[in-house]
C-alpha cells in the first residue's frame, strides 16, 4: 500500500506541474486573442495559475474531509515559495527587483496575511471566514487589474511578460489546452490527495504535517521552475511578481476552501508556528525586495542561501515534531 501511495504522489506531482501548465498557456493566450493586454493576463491569470494545483488539492482535501491537509497546503506552499522558491532562484543569479507593481503588491501581501491570522486567530476556520477570503480575493483581482491598467506602459515587468506569454495559438487551440489543463488538474489532484492521506495513515503522522511538507513541496515546482528559468532570463520581475501572486492566491483563494468545504478547528501548530514563520519570511522578502532611496531592491546568492537554509530547518522541525 505504501508503494502505490508514494507512487499515486509522484504521479500527482508531475501531472499537475504539466495541467497547470496548460492551462496558463491556454488561458493566457485566449486572453491575449481576446485584446487583454500582456501584463494584465501576467498578473492575473497566471498568478492563478501557478495556485491552480492548490487550489484542486484544497477543493478535493476539504471534500474528502481533510481540511488540515488543505491548510497545511496553503500556508506551506506560502512558505516554500518564499524560502525555497526565490532561494534557489536567487543563488543561480542574483534577483533585482524594479517593478513599482511589486513595491505596491507587496505591502498588500502583507496585509493579506494579517487578515488571514485575524480570521484564525480564534483557532476556527468556518465558512464566514471563508467566504471573507473569497471577497478579498475578488478585492485583490480587481485592485492588481486597476494597478495594470496604470502602469503597463511604464513598468518594466511590462515588457518581461510580453516577451514570455504565448503568441501565435489559435483561440480553438487555446481553448483546448485549458479544457485539457482543467481536466487534468481535477483529475491528477485526486490522485495525490489519496496518496498522501495513505502515507499520513501509515507513518502516523497528521495530514497537517504532509499538507506542509510533501504536498507543500510538489505543488510548488512549478513555480521553482518558473522562477529558476525566469532568473536565468534575467526576467528577474517575474521570478518575484509569480511568487507574490501565488502567496495571495494561496491565503485567499486555497486557504478559503477548507473555510467553505470543510469548516471546523484550526490546529494550534499553525497559529503557533507555520504562520508567524511565514509572515516572517514575507516580511523579510518585504524587507529585501523593496529596495530604499529610489534604489532597486536586491535579493543576492548570500540571501537565497539564507532562506533555503531556513527552509531546510523548518523542514527539519516538521521531521522532529512528527517523530
Amino acid at each position: 500500500m505504501m508503494l502505490e501511495s508514494a507512487a499515486a504522489i509522484v504521479a500527482g506531482f508531475a501531472l499537475l506541474a504539466w495541467g497547470a501548465d496548460r492551462f496558463v498557456v491556454g488561458a493566457a493566450a485566449t486572453a491575449r486573442n481576446l485584446g487583454v493586454s500582456p501584463l494584465i493576463v501576467g498578473l492575473t491569470i497566471v498568478g492563478f495559475g501557478t495556485s491552480a494545483p492548490e487550489m484542486l488539492v484544497s477543493v478535493v482535501a476539504s471534500w474528502q474531509g481533510q481540511p488540515g491537509l488543505a491548510i497545511g497546503n496553503a500556508i506551506g506552499s506560502n512558505i516554500t515559495n518564499v524560502a525555497l522558491v526565490l532561494g534557489v532562484a536567487a543563488i543561480v543569479r542574483p534577483l533585482v527587483v524594479r517593478s513599482e507593481i511589486l513595491r505596491r503588491e507587496l505591502p498588500i501581501l502583507i496585509l493579506v496575511m494579517v487578515l488571514g491570522f485575524a480570521l484564525i486567530l480564534d483557532g476556527e476556520l468556518n465558512r464566514g471566514d471563508g467566504l471573507m477570503l473569497v471577497m478579498g480575493l475578488a478585492v485583490m483581482i480587481y485592485w492588481v487589474v486597476g494597478l495594470g491598467l496604470r502602469s503597463r506602459r511604464t513598468d518594466p515587468i511590462s515588457r518581461e511578460f510580453d516577451h514570455e506569454l504565448p503568441r501565435r495559438m489559435s483561440t480553438k487551440r487555446a481553448l483546448a489546452w485549458l479544457a485539457v489543463g482543467l481536466l487534468v488538474l481535477s483529475v491528477s489532484s485526486r490522485i495525490l490527495v489519496w496518496g498522501a492521506v495513505n502515507v499520513a495513515t501509515t507513518l502516523g503522522v497528521s495530514d497537517l504535517v504532509i499538507g506542509l511538507s510533501i504536498v507543500a513541496v510538489g505543488t510548488s515546482l512549478p513555480e521553482l521552475a518558473a522562477a529558476v528559468t525566469s532568473a536565468l532570463k534575467n526576467e528577474h520581475d517575474i521570478a518575484i511578481g509569480n511568487v507574490i501572486g501565488s502567496n495571495m492566491f494561496n491565503l485567499l483563494g486555497v486557504m478559503a476552501m477548507p473555510g467553505l468545504f470543510a469548516p471546523g478547528a484550526v490546529s494550534a501548530e499553525v497559529l503557533d508556528r507555520d504562520y508567524p514563520l511565514m509572515i516572517a519570511l514575507t516580511v523579510g522578502l518585504f524587507l529585501m525586495a523593496y529596495g530604499v532611496g529610489g534604489r532597486p531592491g536586491r535579493i543576492n546568492r548570500l540571501e537565497g542561501a539564507a532562506l533555503c537554509t531556513v527552509f531546510v530547518a523548518y523542514l527539519y522541525t516538521l521531521y522532529r515534531m512528527a517523530l
